[in-house]
């Protein structure tokens, strides 16, 4: 049997799913199974799967449910007693599952074990570091304000601790992997591998592209997490709120220009500058995004793209 199970959601994942996969087999930990969860595919996501020869590598097939299911789904067809989950078109560096898996082992009080997350294109390329945070032990009020484990294809975790907890909300379509770390962290610890182990993948036309759906289920998220949240920390909402809107803004000026994601900038700024008490500490920051919302408004793409070809992207600092 075996110890990992690591499960890969994946729709019309043919252009990165290999890759993917590849970086799985290539882990220093080879103790594992991989089970794709084919969530109604309409392109040769499976036909590529079934093109990688190794007998670790079990598909299910289902109608499209969504990404939340489709993790829960495989769960319910795993065995490790270890869980680790990856998108269908993120990777990991070769010593992601065995680090993790020593922290965990190291820390037996300890349910789930993350690392950092570095930025890349389409093309694999770097674009920029994560938050590459290392908080350990009691993390709920941390992870109340900010996601910092910052996707959903970082955490190892203990097989009966996500099971205690139901696993991802298949109401929400983004920000289920928050959702579903801050029930962990509120009923477990949780250990830093301080690392960038994850490579996450910023791709046009996926889900959270799409800023104003993706500002609404964080704000559901973030309704639903402090319903649940003890009256000592309900004053931390505008913190979370604040970070969610900083997060917004980084996110959305660091894709492709329109004037209508120049203006989503602006309202970002606006309500992170209405939740933000310490909005003098980030004002730099907020202003030079302000200031490239104006050239996603007023400039043409091309033009707008030559002028800031030697910029690097904006990354989100606390």
């Amino acid at each position: 049997m075996p110890l990992i199970s690591v499960i890969i959601p994946a729709y019309n994942a043919e252009k990165t799913i290999q890759e993917t996969i590849e970086s799985v087999i290539n882990q220093s930990f080879s103790d594992w199974e991989l089970i794709v969860v084919n969530d109604g595919s309409q392109d040769r996501t499976v036909e590529v799967v079934d093109q990688i020869k190794d007998p670790r590598i079990k598909v299910f097939s289902y109608p499209n449910t969504g990404v939340s299911a489709s993790r829960n789904r495989g769960f319910d067809k795993s065995v490790g007693e270890f869980i680790s989950f990856l998108d269908a078109d993120d990777l990991w560096t070769p010593d992601k599952l065995e680090s993790q898996l020593n922290a965990l082992c190291s820390h037996p009080e300890v349910a789930v074990a993350y690392s950092w997350t570095d930025y890349i294109d389409e093309s694999g390329h770097f674009l920029f570091p994560g938050q590459h945070a290392t908080l350990n032990g009691k993390i709920y009020s941390q992870i109340l304000v900010k996601f910092f484990l910052e996707n959903g294809s970082n955490m190892l975790v203990r097989r009966e601790a996500f099971l205690k907890v139901g696993g991802f909300k298949e109401a929400l379509f983004m920000g289920e992997d928050w959702e579903c770390c801050i029930s962990l962290a509120k009923e477990y610890e949780f250990v830093a591998v301080p690392r960038p182990q994850i490579l996450y993948r910023q791709s046009t036309g996926t889900a959270s592209d799409n800023v104003y759906k993706y500002e609404q289920e964080c704000l559901k998220v973030i309704e639903s997490i402090f319903s649940d949240a003890p009256a000592s920390l309900q004053h931390l909402k505008k913190h979370s709120l604040a970070h969610n809107y900083k997060y917004l803004a980084c996110k959305t000026i660091n894709s492709q220009p329109t004037p209508k994601k120049g203006l989503a900038v602006m309202k970002f700024i606006l309500l992170y500058a209405l939740n933000d008490p310490y909005l003098k500490s980030n004002f730099k920051l907020m202003f030079t995004i302000f200031v490239k919302s104006l050239g996603f408004i007023f400039l043409p793409p091309a033009i707008y793209q030559n002028l800031l070809g030697s910029v690097k992207s904006i990354k989100l600092k606390d």
